[in-house]
């Protein structure tokens, strides 16, 4: 059996399991791609999953913003976020680096009214923080598409895990 017959013989249940973080916390995005099935193909599932964030409101956008945690702080992480943010070394941060960390964060929400973003894996905490820093510096429009772009990346990274 392929893994895109697997996939739409899932239950509802089963599906949104295995899909309901692929947008951090957003299971309704699973749960419109579940109203889809079948695919023919796992690139027509990438699509859907994709489109539909695109395709939606400023207000849900800003929703999926916000339920992404900030970096490099020991609070409840999801599973996906604790290993992301782990695959970068954002859990050994030195104390200079966790007191940056905790006031960029701070400054970026108060600034743009929702955590920074960005795909960590393959980059090391270094490469994190210096775009951090030069992100902070963006305009509201631009640092919002910027925050997109990255969650499809994160979202991209999510789904080739599930389908490997």
């Amino acid at each position: 059996m392929s893994l895109t017959d697997k996939f739409n013989k899932l239950s509802k249940s089963e599906f949104i399991s295995a899909f309901g973080n692929i947008f951090e916390k957003t299971e309704w995005i699973a749960e419109k791609c579940y109203e889809s099935k079948p695919y023919n193909n796992l690139n027509e599932l990438i699509y859907k999953m994709m489109k539909i964030f695109e395709n939606t409101n400023k207000k849900k956008h800003l929703e999926i913003l916000n339920s992404h945690p900030d970096l490099a702080v020991k609070k409840k992480l999801t599973n996906d976020s604790k290993n992301e943010q782990k695959s970068a070394n954002l859990n050994q941060c030195t104390n200079e680096e966790f007191v940056e960390f905790k006031k960029l964060n701070e400054e970026y929400k108060k600034k743009f009214g929702f955590p920074f973003i960005i795909a960590v894996k393959g980059k090391n905490k270094e490469e994190i923080l210096n775009n951090f820093r030069q992100r902070i510096t963006n305009n509201i429009n631009s640092e919002f598409e910027e925050a997109k772009k990255q969650v499809k990346k994160i979202a991209g990274f999510r789904l080739s895990e599930i389908i490997k």
